[in-house]
C-alpha cells in the first residue's frame, strides 16, 4: 500500500478536527466575555434571541475557519 493515496483522507480528518477545536475554542472566549451563560439560556430559559445570535456566530465562524483551510 502507497501511503500517498491516502494523504487527501489524513488531511481532511487533520483539518477537520482542527477546524473543530478552532469553533470549541472560539465559543469559550465568547462564552467568557458574555454577561450571561449563553448555554443555560438557550437550555434552560428558552430564550430564542441568544440561541440565533450564538447560531449566527457559529456559521460566521465556521466560514471564517473554512475560508483559512481551504486558502
Amino acid at each position: 500500500m502507497d501511503l500517498i493515496h491516502y494523504q487527501p483522507v489524513v488531511n481532511s480528518i487533520l483539518f477537520s478536527f482542527l477546524g473543530i477545536i478552532i469553533l470549541l475554542a472560539a465559543y469559550f472566549v465568547i462564552e467568557k466575555i458574555t454577561p450571561e451563560n449563553t448555554w443555560k439560556e438557550v437550555v434552560e430559559k428558552n430564550n430564542v434571541a441568544v440561541a440565533i445570535v450564538l447560531a449566527a456566530f457559529i456559521i460566521g465562524i465556521s466560514m471564517i475557519i473554512s475560508a483559512a483551510i481551504h486558502g
